[in-house]
């Protein structure tokens, strides 16, 4: 008997969670190489219901009414899956020279605290009081890259060779290389927060690479990507969404109305 506020229910849930999504996305709309979400949705098992009557077989037979099968219900619907959207987002220049940017397919390394990798795609480094090249978050690149003391200028080509001008030498001196890593289903990555991925079974192993060479994207200095959320489209999916959340609502209101006139007609 309560069916239909369970289905409701069901709905209602999921478009929260995909409400919840969308205010990620708005909220993260200027963050650097921040990727967009979405809601993957999928309905629920079915319950059948064969009714037999005399009428309708009689009715059936003389062609009234079609012969139809079991009749079907659905119970609901459910997430069933949020990936990220790791299409390119605009390149921006800046006039700092350790902003990276990938133009194409690929993400940087980098190793955290318990030695375990991460992988993202926002290039805004800097070095730090050690001369390590670390994120925002003070986790160093993979391989590890040192700055010499008295470096005055560091050139990072496209394919992430890194060069060091000592004391406004003209003649730079290679310090470092930062690969690209790539997997075969990037969307099976896990957000880990900070604008870091950690690999799954889903994503696959990581591929290492050289940038700018077989299949892997170039290295951009002096920029950064922006992140890939079309504000546009996020606001016409959070107002799709707000009029469903609503019609639902006001299915329920209904159906509690109903139900209400039943228990009046028992008394």
């Amino acid at each position: 008997m309560f069916e239909p506020l369970y289905v409701a229910a069901t709905g209602l849930n999921v478009f929260e969670d995909e409400m919840v999504d969308i205010t990620n996305n708005l909220a993260n709309a200027s963050t650097v190489g921040f990727k967009k979400g979405r809601v993957e949705k999928e309905s629920l098992f079915t319950i059948e219901k064969t009714f037999q009557s005399e009428l309708r077989d009689q009715m059936i037979n003389q062609g009234v009414v079609p012969a139809f099968g079991p009749i079907e219900y659905g119970t609901g619907v459910r997430v069933s899956a949020t990936p990220k959207d790791f299409s390119q987002g605009t390149i921006e220049v800046t006039s700092n020279p350790m902003d990276l940017a990938i133009q194409g397919p690929g993400f940087f390394q980098f190793r955290m605290p318990d030695n375990t990798f991460a992988y993202g795609r926002a290039g805004n480094l800097h070095v730090d009081n050690e001369g390590n090249l670390v994120d925002p978050n003070g986790y160093k690149i993979e391989p590890s890259i040192i700055v010499p003391d008295g470096t005055t200028r560091v050139t990072i080509k496209q394919d992430g060779t890194v060069l060091a001008s000592i004391n406004n030498s003209v003649e730079t001196q290679e310090i470092g290389q930062i690969n690209l890593i790539k997997f075969f289903n990037p969307e099976g990555l896990k957000s880990v927060g900070q604008n870091l991925f950690v690999e799954t079974e889903s994503s696959g192993t990581p591929i290492i690479g050289i940038a700018n060479q077989e299949g892997f994207g170039a290295i951009n200095q002096y920029a950064l990507e922006n992140s890939n959320v079309d504000v546009m489209s996020e606001m016409m999916r959070m107002v799709m969404v707000q009029r469903v959340f609503d019609t639902v609502s006001k299915a329920v209101q209904s159906y509690d109305g109903m139900l209400a006139s039943v228990d009046k007609m028992k008394q």
